[in-house]
């Protein structure tokens, strides 16, 4: 294959823990921001809680930038079948939980309407997720630090 497939697969990879990040993201937050705004109807209190659980499956898109930071660097055929590899696996881990974070913020929204005491309780399945996300940016991050560097490549060869 030509240098240019290899160096787009690259590029993209850079990019792709943001871009799936805050697909999730999306996702996630859109699931739970509608049970929120139908839970509020039936509620005569706490909306403040109801709307910052539904806001919980964006901190994917921060990490997801966090972790395309670490992985912008000049591309090279070296490193780019690394960049993509990490960023597509990051990218994806970051967008699954991200989308069903929000599935679980949004039962818990259901359940915290009916029983406003189990607020914390029903708000552990979403903490739960959020900490595989936090494993894929983790090591994502350090994965990234191994990838050899453009120049170092082009100065050795």
């Amino acid at each position: 294959m030509d240098d240019t497939f290899w160096l787009m697969l690259g590029w993209a990879g850079i990019y792709f823990p943001l871009a799936l990040g805050a697909i999730g993201s999306i996702l996630g937050c859109s699931a739970a921001g509608q049970a929120a705004c139908g839970a509020m109807l039936d509620v005569e209190t706490g909306y403040g809680r109801l709307v910052g659980l539904s806001a919980l499956p964006s901190s994917q898109t921060i990490y997801g930038i966090v972790v395309m930071l670490s992985l912008n660097r000049e591309v090279s055929v070296t490193s780019a079948p690394g960049l993509f590899a990490i960023g597509l696996l990051c990218g994806s881990a970051l967008f699954f939980s991200a989308w069903y974070q929000g599935k679980c913020c949004a039962s818990a929204i259901h359940a915290t309407k009916n029983k406003p005491e189990i607020f914390g309780l029903s708000a552990a399945p979403a903490a739960i997720v959020e900490g595989f996300a936090v494993f894929a940016f983790i090591f994502a991050l350090i994965i990234a630090g191994g990838l050899p560097a453009a120049a170092a490549v082009a100065g050795a060869g």
